[in-house]
């Protein structure tokens, strides 16, 4: 890691309490309207993804980048059509393409996809690949492969909110799903990031029995992997009650449970941030390495502005008995 923006990143959060002895989460400037963030850091600036905006500009995913992580600025979007095989997937062409996933192997940047019908689980998780990504030229350089998964009406799961993991074994995982019967895992091919023809296996992670839970993450940390989940309702502006939870398991594949050991799959799952102020809804996070450091990526909905929805980045803390914590928001609330 170079030390130089992740510690801007760090000082602006402590600089936040006015002198306080506790750092609050960064407070982040520029363009920051996002929805579904996922992040990467890419040399010396970082890049962001998200949701596309509703017909416009043929509902593409959106691009943000910054050179130190506080301060924003819109990159447009990743071209203006959706690729081909998503109106044949789907039967149509939806409005926007869903909650980006960037992930970075060997010099190849990753990029899983979500294309789905609203309330339905016709949808498909589609995959982009870049050689050389450039930071400066974000939407240049995609090289479309097509579906990696589908679902469909009758199935037992949505095929929405894809999560890359790759394991110290060499294997890799993608985690997904939405209601239904919640969050999903399968076994991809690590160098293809398609799935892994040996393995047909559905892993079950985590559900609420038809309930809200979506935007997966897992992240690997200190003997533990920790599944990062969204509860409740999402994108309803200030009327959102996303709230961001988490469990761990040993193995990737589970069983999780959370902070009182109750299981994922039973509803499980301790509760990490919920509605605090002007921060509403916060939800769509991404659980990352960004080098000695791991850092939680989400948007909320800002009650200052609307309900817009907004880019937040903050450090994760490891705390008692290795469970994951934030640090209080800027306005002083707590989450």
């Amino acid at each position: 890691m170079r030390r130089t923006a992740p510690l801007l990143l760090l000082t602006l959060g402590s600089a936040a309490l006015g002198g306080g002895d506790r750092p609050t989460q960064p407070i982040l400037k520029g363009d920051l309207q996002i929805h579904d963030p996922t992040l990467l850091r890419v040399g010396h600036a970082y890049v962001a993804m998200g949701t596309g905006y509703e017909n416009v500009d043929g509902g593409t995913l959106r691009i943000k980048t910054s050179r130190d992580g506080i301060t924003w600025t819109d990159a447009g979007t990743l071209g203006d059509t959706q690729p081909a095989w998503v109106e044949k997937q789907l039967g149509t062409t939806p409005p926007n393409l869903w909650a980006p996933h960037l992930f970075a192997r060997g010099g190849t940047t990753y990029l899983y996809f979500a294309a789905s019908l609203f309330g339905k689980n016709t949808s498909a998780i589609g995959l982009m690949t870049n050689a050389h990504l450039d930071p400066n030229n974000p939407a240049k350089g995609w090289v479309d492969q097509g579906v990696v998964m589908t679902s469909k009406a009758g199935d037992t799961f949505n095929a929405i909110d894809p999560a890359r993991i790759d394991t110290p074994d060499g294997r890799a995982w993608l985690a997904f799903g939405s209601y239904w019967d919640g969050i999903k895992l399968r076994e991809l091919d690590p160098v293809s990031g398609k799935l892994r023809a040996g393995n047909p296996k559905l892993y079950s992670l985590a559900s609420r029995a038809g309930d809200a839970i979506e935007a997966a993450s897992v992240l690997r940390h200190g003997g533990y992997y920790y599944l990062f989940v969204s509860f409740d309702r999402c994108c309803a502006g200030l009327d959102s009650t996303y709230r961001i939870m988490v469990g761990r398991a040993k193995n990737v594949t589970g069983p999780y449970v959370d902070q009182e050991g109750v299981p994922m799959l039973q509803g499980g799952g301790s509760q990490l941030q919920a509605t605090s102020g002007r921060f509403i809804g916060p939800g769509g996070q991404e659980a990352i390495h960004d080098g000695s450091r791991d850092l939680l990526v989400y948007h909320y909905y800002d009650g200052d502005q609307g309900g817009t929805p907004q880019l937040q980045v903050s450090p994760l803390r490891w705390g008692e008995g290795g469970w994951p914590t934030l640090d209080p928001l800027p306005q002083g609330g707590q989450p």
